[in-house]
């Protein structure tokens, strides 16, 4: 247990250019939107995952679909996470939704996602809205694009379509994002490893040399 928070405080460290940023990007406080936030409801839904449940460690990550940052990570770290960490049986990964209020289109691409989930392409939809990121650049409604990236990965179109018509998973969307506000997730991408905040720098080496140790067998 110790280790643990000796280790926390090393990677914090190399963390400071992520740690100025997080202080001043916190999520902003816009003016009540002209359609109401759906109610959250209990679903007992904690989101999507990739790994096996018997990992030892276990790491939730809250997302905005729209953040660049989010973006960054998705397609530079994500990747050798997935090899180093997950595939190897170590971690267990969850995604969380965490839609900012400053992000016009970040409710709806996270639909775009759950809507995927729900004919199992979550993952797949989750790549697509992070490496074609230029929708988040350009301020145009994306449903159009999030609709082509549906194709793409093999949904069936009718069924999307009417995921996304019905707005089915908003509710579950607001959950995820009272449930990261609860823990006090202050921007995005936040990270629980084993369900204590993660202060380190957000790239895969910071996250494979905190987890050997907490995986790392005691010596004898």
């Amino acid at each position: 247990m110790k280790g643990f928070y000796v280790l926390l405080a090393v990677v914090g460290i190399g963390g400071a250019v992520w740690l100025v940023y997080a202080a001043r990007h916190k999520p902003e406080e816009r003016p009540v939107p002209t359609t109401a936030v759906p109610a959250a409801p209990a679903s007992g839904f904690r989101g999507y995952t990739l790994g096996s449940d018997s990992a030892p460690v276990h790491v939730a990550e809250y997302s905005d679909f729209e953040c660049p940052f989010c973006a960054a990570f998705a397609t530079v770290q994500m990747p050798q996470v997935r090899t180093q960490l997950i595939a190897t049986g170590k971690v267990q990964w969850r995604f969380r939704d965490f839609p900012l209020s400053s992000h016009q289109y970040s409710r709806t691409a996270a639909l775009a996602a759950q809507c995927g989930g729900e004919q199992g392409k979550f993952w797949e939809m989750h790549d697509q809205l992070f490496f074609n990121h230029q929708w988040a650049q350009t301020g145009k409604n994306p449903t159009g694009l999030f609709r082509q990236f549906a194709k793409t990965v093999g949904l069936d179109a009718e069924r999307y379509d009417a995921c996304m018509d019905s707005q089915r998973y908003a509710g579950r969307i607001e959950e995820s994002r009272q449930e990261g506000e609860a823990l006090g997730v202050d921007h995005t991408p936040s990270f629980y490893v084993n369900g204590r905040k993660y202060t380190g720098p957000p790239t895969s080496d910071s996250f494979k040399a905190l987890i050997d140790s907490l995986t790392a067998q005691p010596k004898r």
